[in-house]
């Protein structure tokens, strides 16, 4: 049986790309757990386009992933977890909110800064929350009217 040195070298730099790919693509996205930081918690009414990877963002600045998702059975609200980078304080009468990249772009959490002068410590949930906004609800409702004229 003969080897075909030019198709094992080929073989081996495909797997070699196939392997580099991966891991690219599992930290370009946030699967992988390797980055620093700690964790706050907030529940949405609404968290629509929101889901585990998604950018957690202070002033336009990405500072944090989503990390988890839950439908909370007794609240009827999505209770949501996620990092923050460490060396960034967050503080305590901070709002947070889901926000959109425009008309045709993704949602991501943005964090409105307050101004005290504490900070959430991690496992910590933040309290002033507003959920995504339907652009389709808002679309009807103009279309029809409100009937307050």
């Amino acid at each position: 049986m003969s080897h075909n040195w030019t198709e094992v070298i080929v073989g081996g730099a495909v797997l070699a790309c196939a392997v580099a790919f991966g891991v690219y693509a599992s930290q370009s996205t946030g699967l992988s757990q390797n980055s620093a930081g700690y964790e706050l918690g907030a529940s949405f009414r609404s968290l629509e386009g929101v889901g585990v990877g998604t950018d957690v963002r202070l002033a336009g600045v990405k500072i944090g992933t989503v990390t988890n998702v839950a439908l909370n059975p007794d609240t009827y609200r999505a209770d949501t977890t996620f990092s923050v980078a460490d060396g960034i304080l967050v503080p305590d009468d901070s709002a947070i909110v889901i926000s959109s990249e425009g008309l045709l772009g993704g949602n991501f959490v943005e964090v409105m800064p307050g101004g005290s002068p504490f900070f959430f410590e991690p496992g910590d949930e933040i309290e002033d929350t507003q959920g995504a906004v339907s652009l389709i609800s808002l679309l009807v409702k103009f279309v029809a009217g409100d009937g307050s004229e």
